[in-house]
């Protein structure tokens, strides 16, 4: 599998800039001005590309009141399923005019299928890239369309175990999937940062051979801004005008300043990474002369015994070498030199018994 994910013009891959996904949700709260705004507002604030979820109630779940059909141990508690989704669902007559928007404004767009007719739907939009959701990576059978459409691929693994992913990894790759992005992520809303466990993030680049990123719930940006150390090339966050205008997905989603910020601090922890190497920079170079060398600290005279009297490592750096100190020690000057200058091997003769 290739190590670098071509996305309409843009390469994805550890070698390449970090690439953000401003995810959209339900942060559009069923007012389509709202969502165009959103979109205008991810861009001035640095994201690469709008994620948006195609799904209804009736495509994502059933009305039930059914125990297991009610939503517990989350911020959405109190609620079923059905209802959440009702709440969340992008229209999708909004698609169209939505991913328009963004492609006029320099940004890609895609979306997160959950059924067939989601796929059938966004195949006929040309959408360039497919995101799998946590909570799909078990359906197999959505994993198989997916592939079949040969496009790339980006995975989440919430919750999943690594043999689930491996899955999940086997089924698209041996259906048509040759472009594939791996994204460590916590599944819980908002997550902990100590839940992060972003040390998974290189081994599942290796064992998967592909790139990997981070979907990432924690507040803040912290938690992206380290990823980056450790590999990351994706990062994906849920992107809202402000958490005050409420919605399901707003208290763990970053508003436009905080996004903008995100996106600058992991673009400087990205280029301080550099390269696996030790030299000296080139404004390092400049201070290379203040170095620290041996120099005369005493004047002394030709035939003077050499001790700590007189010479002492000191910066600057045009005298002898730091590391001839215990050799110079004991032999005599040749010659008569002053204070402050810097010593060299002309100065002294090596005593042929010492």
């Amino acid at each position: 599998m290739p190590q670098i994910v071509k996305i309409n013009n843009k390469k994805l891959g550890a070698s390449e800039p970090v690439y953000f996904i401003a995810e959209l949700s339900a942060n559009h709260n069923h007012d389509f001005e709202r969502v165009i705004k959103l979109v205008h507002a991810a861009a001035e604030a640095g994201a690469d590309a709008i994620k948006l979820q195609t799904y209804t109630p009736d495509t994502i779940t059933i009305k039930s009141d059914r125990p297991e059909f009610q939503v517990d141990g989350t911020i959405w508690e109190g609620t079923d399923l059905y209802s959440l989704y009702q709440q969340a669902y992008t229209p999708w007559e909004w698609h169209k005019p939505i991913i328009e928007e963004a492609t006029r404004l320099g940004l890609d767009a895609f979306s997160a299928p959950f059924d067939p007719t989601a796929v059938d739907f966004l195949e006929k939009l040309d959408v360039p890239i497919y995101k799998i959701a946590s909570s799909e990576l078990v359906d197999i059978p959505l994993l198989k369309l997916v592939a079949s459409t040969n496009k790339p691929v980006i995975l989440s693994t919430g919750m999943a175990i690594e043999e689930e992913v491996e899955e999940a990894v086997t089924t698209l790759r041996n259906h048509g999937c040759k472009e594939l992005i791996l994204l460590k992520c916590t599944a819980s809303y908002p997550a902990l940062p100590e839940e992060a466990n972003l040390n998974a993030i290189p081994m599942m680049s290796n064992k998967f051979k592909c790139p990997v990123g981070l979907s990432d719930h924690t507040l803040g940006s912290a938690v992206p801004i380290t990823s980056v150390a450790l590999g990351a090339c994706v990062i994906e966050k849920h992107f809202t005008l402000s958490r005050k205008d409420g919605g399901p997905d707003a208290a763990f989603s970053l508003e436009p300043h905080e996004f903008k910020e995100m996106v600058e601090q992991v673009k400087i922890a990205q280029s301080s990474l550099g390269q696996a190497k030790l030299e000296p920079t080139k404004k390092e170079q400049i201070g290379l002369k203040f170095r620290r060398s041996l120099y005369v600290i005493k004047d002394a005279r030709a035939g003077d015994l050499i001790t700590s009297e007189h010479i002492r490592s000191i910066r600057p750096a045009q005298g002898l070498h730091t590391r001839y100190h215990d050799i110079v020690i004991g032999q005599k000057f040749i010659k008569d030199v002053v204070s402050g200058t810097p010593l060299d091997l002309t100065m002294f003769e090596k005593d042929a018994n010492s």
